[in-house]
């Protein structure tokens, strides 16, 4: 049995106890703890950002991808007096407000962020609408033409949106809100949405739930959109082969059919510096004139 290795850093004032830096949890990219931490640091300003006021779920990998994970809503004790928590149904969710909180999760081997979609200080009025565009198959040559095909509907509804990978296999269509609609109404446009595209794609896509009976189509997830459901946080990590990391594009970029394995750990840093946060660029909107559109339409 190998030593356990600890050691100590200080970041933001706060001491932390680092343990096993060495021990990979990427193995086939050669990403030990340290890098990892690492990375993290680098990726903190934008992954806080998108987890700020939302409750958080960590998906840990102790023994690194390869290993069991399991998934961690409460708060891992004992937590140092940095961390802060948010109390919801009987759940102490760690607030990622901090580098070292954030550091502290990744020394736990935490490798993925999930991001509640309702806010805690409005969870009845979302800030942005999410299409979850989901493969039945594992390798899905046709998930960057599904999603054009998304974005180009609601381009065409009036409505601007942000194509995000989902780090894994599938692609998440993001549309950022003003916060006038429940997501009782966001689910009415987002049926109205998928009806239409499985309708016009049959081949393509499907509003099927049970994935037994998709085939290989791809599963437009309207539902998912929803209080206390989570999506994986923009640009979190995903424990996959690749150290694949949840990253916005261009619409471009989807029309020439970017590979998902193209964003990972290594170089997404270069990514950011050099354009920024793409969810950014597009400004709140209001979804109500689409909602009274459908409402009409239906009668």
């Amino acid at each position: 049995m190998s030593r356990s290795v600890k050691g100590t850093i200080v970041v933001e004032g706060q001491e932390l106890v680092i343990s096993n830096p060495n021990k990979l949890l990427w193995p086939e990219m050669g990403i030990t703890k340290a890098i990892f931490l690492q990375q993290l640091t680098a990726l903190s300003p934008w992954l806080m950002k998108h987890c700020q006021d939302r409750y958080l779920t960590t998906i840990r990998f102790p023994d690194g991808v390869h290993g069991k994970s399991f998934y961690q809503k409460n708060c891992p004790q004992p937590a140092p007096d940095f961390v802060h928590v948010s109390e919801h149904d009987n759940i102490s969710y760690v607030k990622p407000d901090s580098l070292p909180t954030l550091l502290w999760l990744g020394n736990l081997a935490s490798l993925e962020f999930h991001a509640s979609f309702d806010r805690i200080s409005d969870p009845a009025h979302p800030t942005e609408w999410v299409l979850d565009l989901d493969p039945s198959l594992e390798e899905e040559p046709r998930i960057m033409e599904a999603a054009s095909l998304v974005g180009d509907l609601l381009h065409s509804l009036g409505i601007q949106s942000v194509p995000k990978t989902s780090g894994a296999t599938g692609v998440q269509v993001i549309v950022p809100l003003i916060p006038d609609l429940t997501f009782d109404e966001l689910r009415r446009i987002g049926e109205f949405v998928g009806k239409y595209l499985s309708d016009k794609h049959p081949g393509l896509f499907t509003i099927e739930r049970l994935k037994k009976n998709r085939g290989d189509l791809i599963y437009i997830d309207y539902l998912q959109h929803y209080q206390g459901k989570t999506i994986v946080a923009p640009y979190s990590p995903r424990a996959r082969i690749g150290a694949t990391v949840s990253t916005p594009l261009f619409w471009e970029e989807v029309r020439r059919n970017a590979a998902i394995t193209d964003y990972n750990l290594l170089n997404i840093m270069s990514r950011l510096h050099r354009e920024g946060d793409l969810i950014d660029r597009t400004a709140p909107q209001s979804l109500r004139p689409i909602l009274s559109f459908i409402d009409n339409k239906g009668r």
